[in-house]
C-alpha cells in the first residue's frame, strides 16, 4: 500500500490488519453533510467499529462515528447514520460480485483528506482471518520486536 501524498489522516483502522487479509485497497467518496465535513476538519471520527455493506447497487458505510459538530446547534447531523459511498459502476460492479460470489467483506481502513481537501475513504476487500492466523500475526509480531532488542543491545 503506497501512501497519498499530501493526505491527511482523519481516522484509521488498525484492528483492520489484524483482523482480515487486506487483499485489494481502493479510494473511495463520501456523501457527507455540510457539518460532518466540519467536524471531521477537527479531525474528530472513529471508523474501527464500522464496516461497508452492500445495499441493491450501492455500497453503504455503517457504524461510523463522525461526532456532531459543535457549532451547529439544532442543524447537526446523526452521528452514525449510513453514508453512501461514492464509486465507479465498475468498481461497484467488481465489489459487490466480491462480496456475494467469494464471500469477501469491505472494510474501511483509512479516512483521509486527499491532497484537494475532500474527504476520501480507503476501503479494502478482505478476507477474515481464523484464529491460528490471528496467534501467528501475535507471534511474528512479538519476534520482530524481540530481534529488534536483540540488535539494538549488541550494536
Amino acid at each position: 500500500m503506497a501512501a497519498i501524498t499530501g493526505a491527511r489522516t482523519i481516522a484509521e483502522n488498525r484492528r483492520a490488519r489484524f483482523d482480515y487479509f487486506l487483499e485489494e485497497t481502493i479510494e473511495a467518496g463520501l456523501t457527507l453533510t455540510g457539518t460532518e465535513v466540519k467536524s471531521l476538519r477537527e479531525g474528530r471520527a472513529n471508523i474501527a467499529e464500522s464496516y461497508a455493506a452492500v445495499e441493491g447497487r450501492e455500497i453503504v458505510l455503517i457504524n461510523a462515528d463522525i461526532p456532531p459538530y459543535g457549532k451547529a446547534a439544532h442543524f447537526n447531523h446523526e452521528p452514525r447514520r449510513p453514508r453512501k459511498l461514492l464509486l465507479h459502476r465498475r468498481q461497484l460492479d467488481r465489489l459487490i460480485g466480491a462480496v456475494q460470489r467469494d464471500g469477501r467483506t469491505i472494510v474501511p481502513t483509512r479516512l483521509y483528506f486527499n491532497d484537494r481537501g475532500l474527504a476520501k475513504l480507503e476501503i479494502a476487500l478482505a478476507k477474515g482471518k481464523k484464529v491460528h492466523d490471528k496467534r501467528d500475526t501475535v507471534a511474528e509480531r512479538d519476534w520482530q520486536r524481540d530481534k529488534a532488542r536483540l540488535l539494538k543491545e549488541r550494536g
